[in-house]
């Protein structure tokens, strides 16, 4: 795989990114250098920035997020004449933004719409992890699942079936070993596949808010899909607001919701799972 971004080539899926260009140049991201982002997203511990430097190599810089004095990690990538730009996201166990690492995280996914966001979860400690992954697929069906430390789960004596994961959320799931570079060849091509729509996830929906609440948000969505029928998250953003989240509300007052909904191009969907 060929680690080493080429001169700008066409873009092989014309219209394809979904990701929020102005948002991210705001974050100093430059853009022209590369054709889809990818977001990487896990729980401090699973060998996320193992899996982050077998996917870069070298071709990674740290710096901080503006205005904060948390690191940013920052890399690319080059497949199939494609260049990707990998941003490692804060290690957090939520995207309930209780701190900056969550808000960061959150805002991210939410607001630069990343191509792809990849969650590193521990196959050994599955349970704790998903919290965070079904978090993010009520945000984006962008995803893919990196079923990290198989090799620690094996020597524990526990089986781990990636294809039943993945019809369980919808969404591929790559087992892997990352200090080995066991599967990142098949991450790097589901990743690939998933940035060119050639897989796409159906969103997972999570449903255990008390009936009260509930009735409430099916309220609040269906007025905020009437004012952004394109908004692909309306439903999570109806129980943020009902959370009394203020980024979240701040972001549909003045209006920076709705150019989300507006930069999301039309795109063929498959109406289920993706699984290997």
């Amino acid at each position: 795989m060929n680690k080493t971004p080429s001169a700008r080539s066409s873009n092989p899926c014309e219209g394809c990114p979904v990701h929020s260009e102005g948002y991210l140049r705001q974050l100093g991201l430059d853009m022209d250098q590369w054709d889809f982002v990818v977001a990487l997203a896990g729980n401090p511990n699973t060998g996320k920035s193992t899996v982050f430097n077998a996917l870069t190599g070298l071709r990674q810089h740290t710096g901080n997020w503006p205005g904060k004095t948390v690191t940013r990690a920052e890399g690319g990538m080059v497949y199939q004449d494609v260049r990707y730009l990998l941003v490692d996201l804060p290690g957090t166990y939520s995207l309930l933004s209780t701190s900056t690492d969550e808000e960061i995280a959150r805002d991210f996914i939410l607001f630069g719409r990343p191509d792809v966001t990849i969650v590193v979860v521990d196959a050994t400690r599955l349970q704790r992890n998903l919290n965070l992954a079904l978090q993010i697929l009520e945000i984006t069906d962008r995803v893919v699942v990196c079923l990290n430390l198989m090799d620690e789960a094996e020597r524990h004596g526990l089986e781990v079936s990636d294809r039943q994961l993945a019809r369980e959320l919808g969404v591929p799931v790559v087992p892997t070993a990352a200090r080995s570079r066991q599967g990142i060849d098949q991450l790097v091509s589901t990743v690939n596949e998933v940035a060119r729509s050639r897989a796409a996830g159906r969103r997972y929906r999570l449903r255990t808010e008390p009936p009260d609440l509930r009735r409430a948000a099916d309220v609040l969505t269906a007025r905020i899909e009437e004012a952004y029928p394109e908004l692909p998250n309306a439903r999570w953003v109806a129980l943020r607001l009902l959370d009394g989240d203020d980024r979240v509300a701040e972001a549909l007052k003045t209006g920076e919701l709705g150019a989300v909904a507006i930069q999301r191009p039309d795109r063929a969907r498959e109406p289920e799972a993706v699984s290997r």
